[in-house]
């Protein structure tokens, strides 16, 4: 975690398609969690990416020096959001071969936002069933549960985001 003045949030984006929904989801949390960061007077917060897209085969090369930044970036975060579209009622593959390369632990308590975008209401509880446990066995602290986005409300999330991230975002900012 850093110890700076300014509190990092790094979006993991587990889509195989660069600039996808998915992507667009974690922008506009991302967004909305700095806007409530700023309202109360707390400390000002920057967003960082790391699209998963972008690495693809790299994610596998343990001495890839691309993959090995984007992991240092998620190791560096104070807040991380990680998202990825539903595939078989749960994160992509590419997201779980990423975090591979985390260490159980490693996270050490980082607070994080597991986001799943998916097409059927029935995949609701995957964030909960399957992205929270692993979040926690890297290490990060989940003050609230996953959000699960339908594919239905992807273009209006930029709007609804601010409203989930001023009743979540002090949990998730530890206020």
């Amino acid at each position: 975690m850093s110890s700076a003045a300014v509190l990092q949030i790094v979006s993991v984006v587990g889509n195989p398609r660069a600039e996808s929904r998915t992507h667009g989801l974690a922008r506009a949390l991302a967004a909305a969690l700095v806007d409530v960061a700023d309202a109360d007077g707390g400390r000002s917060a920057t967003t960082a990416e790391v699209d998963l897209a972008g690495l693809g085969p790299k994610i596998l090369d343990w001495a890839d020096a691309d993959a090995e930044a984007a992991t240092d970036r998620v190791l560096g975060a104070d807040l991380l959001i990680v998202a990825s579209p539903t595939y078989k009622a749960t994160y992509s593959g590419l997201l779980k071969a990423f975090l591979d390369r985390i260490g159980g632990g490693a996270l050490g308590g980082t607070p994080a936002i597991g986001v799943l975008l998916g097409g059927a209401a029935d995949h609701r509880l995957a964030v909960d069933v399957h992205l929270t446990p692993l979040l926690l066995e890297l290490g990060a602290a989940i003050p609230v549960r996953g959000l699960f986005v339908l594919e239905a409300d992807a273009e209006a999330f930029p709007t609804t985001a601010g409203a989930w991230a001023a009743a979540h975002g002090p949990a998730l900012l530890g206020r």
